[in-house]
């Protein structure tokens, strides 16, 4: 699969993009208004830097080859009208991906194939919507796609496995290490993995038990991990745990979103893609 569009421009969506790229594929970025699509000039450039010093084959040259194969628009029918693949990154909401893909399935072509890249939800939660359920599956991508690589591929009960196998092969092809998921799975491996530990910061950081820094230091110390749930935070970006934790019925979860929105949402400290989140970046 050559012709790739992506639903959503955000910190994950623009990442997505930009791999494909650069790894040869051409991309259209859709979102619902301008105002996000003239941001992304500058997300590229954010990204070169990043990939030049985490990718020994990245040079001036093949990243503005990336950026070249990228192009915007905020009509969805045009973004869709040649796609062979179309991954969704838009707000992890389950009725905004259910009208997405609505709209979705009703424009793009017979053939494409669909993904969500949904974080915490089940494709089969989704997948009646586009209309074509038999081609819709996830493909979960990490933060800091081009080196946190893993491409994590989760179909349902009713998704055809040529179309799984395609996706799985679409990873390999942009970089990513496939990771086949054999049964739905809330959170796929990754976020079964994670979520628990940032449940677990957060409940810390509102119970008053200690600073994100010492949270932080005490994880990174204790396990040799490179990074902090704090951190790891500041790399996801604020909004998705916002949006995740403001109308869950978990303990704490909401007064962690409220304290996310006033804190750092509020003020714009979306994260490190903005300069600034629990901690200041350059």
């Amino acid at each position: 699969m050559q012709r790739l569009t992506v639903l959503g421009t955000g910190v994950l969506g623009s990442q997505i993009i930009f791999q494909a790229a650069y790894f040869g594929k051409e991309v259209v970025a859709y979102d619902i208004n301008d105002e996000a699509l003239e941001k992304l000039p500058a997300r590229w450039e954010y990204l070169k830097p990043l990939y030049i010093r985490d990718l020994p084959d990245a040079t001036p040259e093949k990243l503005d080859a990336a950026v070249a194969r990228i192009r915007a628009t905020t009509d969805l029918g045009e973004a869709l009208a040649q796609a062979e693949l179309v991954i969704e990154a838009v707000p992890e909401n389950l009725e905004i991906k259910r009208d997405t893909w609505r709209r979705v399935g009703e424009l793009a072509p017979e053939t494409a194939i669909f993904a969500t890249n949904s974080s915490t939800l089940l494709p089969s939660d989704i997948a009646p919507a586009s209309g074509h359920p038999e081609r819709f599956l996830a493909l979960h991508f990490a933060n800091e796609v081009w080196k946190n690589n893993t491409g994590e591929v989760m179909g349902h009960a009713g998704t055809d496995p040529a179309a799984f196998e395609a996706v799985a092969q679409f990873a390999d092809e942009i970089g990513m290490v496939p990771i086949r998921v054999l049964k739905e799975q809330p959170g796929y491996v990754l976020n079964s993995l994670l979520v628990p530990l940032l449940d677990a910061a957060s409940g810390l950081l509102m119970g008053g038990v200690a600073t994100p820094e010492d949270i932080d230091r005490t994880w990174r110390i204790g396990t040799g991990a490179p990074l902090g749930p704090f951190q790891i935070f500041d790399v996801i970006g604020m909004m998705t745990p916002y949006m995740l934790n403001k109308d869950s019925d978990k303990p704490g979860a909401r007064e962690f979103a409220e304290y996310l929105k006033r804190e750092y949402i509020d003020k714009g400290y979306l994260g490190k893609g903005s300069g600034r989140g629990f901690y200041t970046y350059e």
